[in-house]
């Protein structure tokens, strides 16, 4: 077994039923897939109905599992609602929702329109808003027993970061939600915790970050200690196993998955790591000399 292998074998996610915001494509179908290979129905969103639907005949052809689309733009809590009313019109209950519905790109921000800004700040944290409300009202009322919310978030949602300010500062807004709900609605039995990923490069999302050949210029994985990039299984595996009841006691959580990237970027000392191994045998003889 390796770090590209699912973690469960079992339908450990069976008769569960779990909405996947941002589920037509990247990371969330990645979740989503192996959701319903561990026996979950899904319902993916996204804005393009026709997405949703060829990620559906793909997924369902590989995975034998079941999966309803609707399509809805996070931003309007009316599309939400819907998605919640068609969820429960056709599977009667909700046990779960990832909040994983993104916006990004890079630039200096004296560069980007008020538009520009708002129209990250509205996917990222007023989707994950009303997404949030809309099940978090649904599931009080009915007083059910469990039910859990898993918010994507990333590792700068703590740190914050240049040149992606919109994102740092909804995805921040975004942990503080989850953070504060955790402890209010633990008394409905509701469960809030966010993954952070670090590098998982996706299609869509990272031709946008760095287009052309800023890949190759910007190599991403030396960034990271452990030089590489992530798998989506690794993720996918995290995000089954908060979706579990193995996880019943973790909640208000932020796990981050990022192979040391943001610890890396932290130490104050962490440069030296490109000092030779020569180099250190003089310093280290500077050091003894100076005793």
């Amino acid at each position: 077994m390796t770090y590209k292998d699912a973690m469960f074998k079992d339908n450990e996610l069976s008769g569960k039923v779990i909405i996947v915001t941002g589920g037509g494509s990247g990371l969330g179908k990645a979740m989503t897939k192996y959701f319903l290979q561990l026996g979950a129905k899904v319902v993916i969103t996204s804005r393009s109905l026709e997405r949703l639907e060829n990620t559906a005949k793909e997924l369902i052809e590989e995975t034998k599992g079941e999966l309803f689309c609707v399509a809805c733009d996070v931003r309007h809590y009316d599309q939400v609602e819907n998605v919640i009313a068609k969820t429960l019109e056709k599977y009667s209950k909700i046990d779960g929702l990832v909040n994983n519905a993104a916006g990004n790109f890079i630039s200096p921000t004296e560069r980007l329109s008020a538009n520009a800004f708002d129209t990250i700040l509205d996917i990222v944290l007023k989707g994950t808003k009303n997404f949030t409300l809309a099940c978090g009202k649904h599931w009080i009322k009915e007083k059910q027993k469990t039910s859990t919310i898993l918010n994507i978030v990333t590792t700068y949602a703590s740190t914050g970061s240049a040149y992606v300010v919109p994102s740092a500062a909804a995805k921040a807004g975004v942990l503080a939600m989850t953070r504060s709900l955790a402890v209010e609605w633990a008394k409905y039995g509701i469960r809030l915790n966010a993954i952070a990923p670090g590098p998982f490069p996706t299609k869509g999302a990272w031709d946008r970050l760095l287009p052309g050949e800023l890949k190759d210029e910007f190599d991403i994985k030396k960034k990271v200690p452990l030089k590489r990039v992530g798998e989506h299984q690794e993720l996918a595996n995290l995000a089954a196993y908060l979706m579990t009841d193995f996880s019943a006691y973790i909640n208000g959580e932020v796990i981050t998955i990022d192979g040391g990237e943001w610890l890396q970027g932290a130490g104050e000392f962490n440069m030296l790591e490109k000092i030779p191994s020569e180099m250190w045998d003089m310093l280290e003889m500077m050091i003894k000399s100076k005793k």
